[in-house]
């Protein structure tokens, strides 16, 4: 009932306007996060009545929305743009797969926490995210009014407000680059870094002044209608958490300041936004909807003020721009620690490319996924010859070095804790440190140095301790010993190499190096007369390598479409032969595997492995072993499912998987997988592939947690009459 007095009293007073002016209307939106959704429905009302904005102000997530009206699109486009976008990807910057070096496609994703190293220190992140996305989000939407650095020379004038770090006062946005000033005044704390514009550390303007209704009037508006999607502060009640109460504490200055606000408002409009948070964009269309009912209830005062209005300028239909630009020149800012190879190198743009705005956002999240920037910009420049300047702006990030964290449990390894160090710049610009550590069961270690020359060939060192000891039924001792079902297995590999590399769009890369290896292999199973263990091998290997790897796969983890390849060629060369019976020789083994996707739920993934030696070697080491499951063999291990680990074994091997998985629910699968192999001295000696086939099935619940795959299989194998059960935690390494 107190509403309606209140929108009876404001038609009354707009029907009695002085007629001797047009009235001026201002438009503020408030912040608010995913609850400023609403926003937009009461800009369609606003549409529909034909009322005419002459100035629009915001804060956060209402500058953004605000942002968009004030170039030129309608709330009915805001409302298209809201509903194609995934807000949780935007906000956590998450890239598409294909964008991330191959470097990380092949030794990242295996970690659950990133914590910052400053000068021996570790630290926390400032946000979730840099908010690189976001930006990206904005330069895209924004490009029509790109050349324009005073806001009130936008189609509808604009302002915003952000927050300055230092002292907390409000900072007024009215001129410079539109993108960043949405950017800057949507910068909620912990969710999106600050952004430093004109020497000044910016957050979300809401903590200052989260509806500048005031600003709005000193701007010569006659009508000023408000948009406020904020809550209320908690009753005692609500107060359980420390977070709670955060949140309340902070809460304080911004409710005085925006009650004080409202005193001065002509229209408040306040949209009944309960049980929303400033993270409910899973609830975007209901939100929405909320919008639009409260903006029918005041379509009468925006009938009326749009009557008053008898001057109105002809807003101008702002398209989605799709134009393709033909680059002519490209000038780079900001690079000090990385070449204009690398950054060219990475970003994937020449002279002479034609980039639609999409395009170019993009071929910067190929260069952002390096990690290795606070903030990507650029800017078109049109030429008289109608080609157009790239210009990227760079902000490097100072930081540097991080530690990783990870957690596992297989039924090899047993559990495995993961502290992974990496840092860039330790002996060269373009370089790149990392360090696995792994504590548990079985200790191992992994180091990675690589320098990344973008355009040019790349190189780096790799080592690797791997060791791991289990019982097996290691096919290929134990069939000499017809009383031993299975054998203590004692494995030990001290790998290095260095390389040569080169990458082709992100999907291949070639390389070739050389290699140090020892393999030392004993069980106490079967003890010789002079010694309590049985020593397969002990030798110092120097080889030589070459491979050839591919991977578009949109997951490394339960993939839906996409392909894989692994192919990799070996020259054992010398020894210092424990056995002392070696003679050079080579292997080769590849992986070639795809996946699908049928009905947006079940995915089809095919993975066909072989192996082949070249050569006969005497030590039974370096046979192939199939069995078992795990992602994380190395050298002629290979898994198979309803088999023990290792008890398959040969020369040569030829293997099919085939893997239905169904996603049940977001994160959840369950799968139905058969795999098919041959083993020989020379599997493909003899025309008939099929012969002596070895089969093995499994079923399976599988779950993507935030620590990694969490996996619980049954398998059996016909073959043999015999069944396991395999479990796994956490990602692979």
């Amino acid at each position: 009932m107190k509403k309606l007095l209140v929108v009876f009293y404001l038609v009354f007073s707009v029907t009695f306007y002085s007629q001797e002016k047009q009235p001026k209307v201002g438009l503020v939106l408030s912040g608010g996060g995913a609850k400023g959704f609403a926003h937009i429905g009461v800009l369609k009302e606003i549409d529909k009545a034909g009322l005419q904005i002459d100035y629009v102000g915001g804060t956060s997530m209402g500058a953004i929305v605000g942002g968009l009206y004030a170039i030129g699109y309608s709330g009915e486009q805001i409302e298209q743009i809201v509903l194609k976008t995934d807000f949780v990807s935007l906000l956590q910057d998450k890239l598409p797969r294909n964008s991330e070096p191959f470097f990380e496609k092949e030794f990242g994703e295996k970690t659950f926490i990133t914590l910052p190293v400053h000068k021996g220190a570790v630290g926390f992140p400032k946000a979730v995210s840099k908010g690189q996305n976001v930006l990206n989000f904005l330069m895209e939407l924004l490009a029509s009014v790109e050349g324009i650095s005073d806001f009130k020379k936008l189609p509808i004038p604009f302002f915003c407000i952000a927050t300055d770090v230092e002292d907390g006062n409000a900072v007024l946005l009215e001129k410079g680059s539109l993108p960043l000033a949405l950017r800057a005044s949507g910068s909620f704390p912990t969710l999106l870094n600050p952004v430093v514009l004109d020497n000044k550390l910016l957050v979300d303007g809401g903590i200052a002044n989260n509806f500048p209704i005031s600003v709005m009037k000193s701007k010569g508006m006659d009508i000023v209608i408000g948009v406020d999607v904020e809550g209320s502060l908690n009753q005692k009640e609500k107060l359980n958490t420390v977070v709670d109460l955060m949140n309340q504490i902070v809460s304080y200055q911004m409710y005085r300041k925006t009650d004080k606000e409202k005193e001065i408002l002509d229209v408040y409009i306040h949209p009944e936004i309960k049980g929303y948070n400033v993270v409910s964009f899973d609830k975007k269309v209901e939100i929405l909807q909320k919008g639009i009912e409260e903006g029918q209830k005041f379509n009468k005062v925006f009938k009326e003020l749009a009557l008053k209005q008898t001057h109105k300028t002809a807003r101008k239909k702002l398209h989605f721009n799709k134009e393709k630009f033909l680059i002519s020149d490209i000038d780079i800012s900001g690079s000090k620690l990385y070449t204009r190879a690398f950054v060219l190198g990475k970003v994937k743009v020449k002279v002479g490319d034609r980039l639609s705005r999409k395009e170019i956002t993009k071929r910067i999240h190929l260069l952002s996924s390096t990690k290795n920037y606070e903030r990507i910009a650029y800017h078109l420049t049109k030429k008289k010859d109608n080609t157009y300047s790239l210009k990227l702006q760079l902000n490097e990030t100072n930081e540097n070095a991080n530690l990783k964290l990870g957690v596992h449990y297989d039924f090899l390894y047993k559990s495995g804790f993961l502290v992974n160090y990496n840092q860039k710049h330790l002996l060269l610009d373009n370089d790149l440190f990392s360090l696995d550590m792994v504590l548990g069961d079985n200790l191992r270690y992994s180091l990675d140095y690589f320098v990344d020359n973008g355009f040019y060939i790349s190189y780096g060192f790799r080592s690797r301790y791997n060791h791991f000891r289990t019982n097996s039924k290691f096919n290929s001792i134990i069939s000499q010993y017809p009383s031993i079902s299975s054998i203590n297995l004692k494995y030990t590999d001290i790998t290095s190499q260095f390389f040569l590399q080169t990458a082709f769009n992100r999907r291949f890369t070639l390389g070739l190096g050389l290699e140090h290896k020892y393999v030392k292999a004993t069980t106490e199973t079967i003890a010789s007369a002079s010694n309590g263990v049985t020593i397969f091998d002990n030798s110092n290997y120097l080889n030589s390598f070459g491979y050839l790897k591919l991977d578009t796969y949109d997951k490394k983890y339960f993939p839906t479409k996409g392909y894989f390849g692994d192919l990799n060629f070996k020259w054992y060369m010398v020894s210092s032969d424990h056995n002392n019976d070696f003679s050079p020789f080579a292997q080769t083994k590849g992986t070639l595997g795809f996946a699908t996707t049928f009905w947006d739920k079940l995915t089809f993934q095919m993975t066909n492995e072989a192996g082949f030696t070249l050569n006969d070697v005497n030590s039974d080491v370096f046979d192939f072993y199939l069995g078992g499951y795990n992602k994380n063999y190395i050298n002629t291990f290979v898994s198979f499912y309803g088999y023990d680990f290792a008890e398959l074994s040969d020369n040569t091997f030829l293997k099919s998987e085939f893997n239905f998985r169904y996603a049940i629910a977001d994160k959840h699968y369950l799968s139905l997988i058969a795999n098919y192999g041959r083993l020989e001295d020379n599997v493909f000696k003899n025309i008939d592939l099929f012969e002596n086939i070895k089969t093995g099935y499994a079923i399976g619940y599988s779950y993507n947690s935030l620590i990694g795959p969490l996996e619980i299989k049954y398998s059996w194998s016909p073959d043999n009459k015999e069944n396991y059960w395999l479990f796994n935690l956490g990602f692979w390494f």
